[in-house]
């Protein structure tokens, strides 16, 4: 499964054109975020993706949780989205 890290500073649009491209040809992709802001382009990215799977008359549904990962030798816990078609 793709992985698409999303940071505060990422472009919404941008984001969500990835992640439309990876489910078009994968069907399903992972999303990680940490921190609010990080997470706020996230959930933001998705919607858009909606609007550009839409096209291709394929609905998406996001499966969020938490997860650890390492930054930096510290140990942060993010959100991971798990974005796939029905």
């Amino acid at each position: 499964m793709e992985l698409i890290k999303v940071s505060a500073r990422s472009v919404p649009k941008l984001v969500a054109g990835a992640i439309a491209a990876v489910v078009r040809e994968q069907k399903i992709v992972e999303i990680q975020a940490v921190g609010a802001g990080a997470i706020n382009q996230a959930v933001k990215s998705i919607a858009i993706a909606r609007v550009y799977t839409a096209e291709n008359e394929l609905d998406l549904i996001c499966k969020p949780a938490f997860t650890n990962i390492q930054i930096d030798g510290a140990e942060k816990t993010a959100m991971q989205f798990i974005v796939e078609t029905l």
